[in-house]
């Protein structure tokens, strides 16, 4: 079984482009990622820890009905 790992900001960036996300828009203090109508609002630290990977995750399948597993987000 794979485990959650920290991730670099512009790997987490990549990643979602990868799932069909726009590229970032800067916007007041954080960057801003759109999906359709579903905006994701980017938090501004280089690296992202696994929890806050985890929240963020859980933050896009609430607003754009997408299951992401670690499978596929290792993969990506």
């Amino acid at each position: 079984m794979t485990k959650w790992s920290p991730c670099k900001r512009k790997d987490f960036i990549k990643k979602l482009k990868k799932l069909g996300f726009d590229s970032p828009e800067a916007g007041g203090r954080h960057f801003y990622m759109r999906y359709g109508t579903y905006t994701l609002t980017l938090p501004s630290n280089k690296e992202y820890s696994v929890p806050q990977i985890k929240m963020l995750l859980n933050e896009i399948e609430s607003g754009t009905d997408k299951k992401i597993s670690i499978d596929e987000w290792n993969n990506l």
